[in-house]
């Protein structure tokens, strides 16, 4: 198994890209309340502050910042989507499923039907891991901060910042140019 390697700075600011494990759905946007839900209970239970977020139909980025003293974003990440993943099952949604590769069809059988790829437990809506990146200047955080707002343009769903609703554009007024 691979071990991922991730920096451990206390009290960084980090970009995060974190994807659903089936592209080309709406969840995330559509289940909107759901996952503000997720970041707040999460928030409350370890606190971080958010330069930026955009959350898209099926990813999401943000520009988190960690206290001082705390490096770990992992569990932040992993209780968003725990939290999350709960959250909608109880809301009554059902993940659609998996198109299953011929390697992956086999371990099933392997496995007695099991997808050996979704832990026990987990119901699949997330890519298993998460991007991220430590920012390490001003103007890198004004790039993945212009990054986050201008997402949505880039992604052809709307032609300003301003006009998608799902972002932090809103809370900071912000009209940055793409980088």
């Amino acid at each position: 198994m691979s071990r991922y390697r991730r920096l451990h700075l206390p009290g960084s600011c980090i970009f995060v890209t974190v994807n659903l494990a089936r592209r080309g759905t709406t969840t995330l946007t559509a289940h909107i309340d759901i996952l503000r839900g997720a970041v707040t209970a999460t928030r409350r239970q370890r606190p971080f502050g958010i330069d930026a977020w955009i959350v898209l139909p099926d990813h999401f980025h943000a520009v988190f910042r960690l206290p001082d003293g705390d490096a770990d974003i992992s569990t932040r990440i992993g209780a968003i989507k725990a939290r999350f993943s709960r959250d909608i099952r109880r809301a009554g949604f059902t993940p659609p499923p998996h198109r299953i590769s011929p390697q992956g069809a086999l371990a099933m059988a392997r496995n007695g039907g099991v997808n050996p790829a979704l832990r026990k437990g987990q119901v699949g809506i997330w890519q298993k891991r998460f991007w991220d990146h430590h920012i390490r200047d001003a103007r890198d955080w004004d790039n993945h901060v212009a990054y986050c707002w201008w997402n949505p343009v880039k992604h052809g769903f709307v032609t300003h910042p301003r006009d998608w609703p799902f972002s932090t554009w809103h809370r900071d007024m912000g009209d940055l140019h793409p980088p």
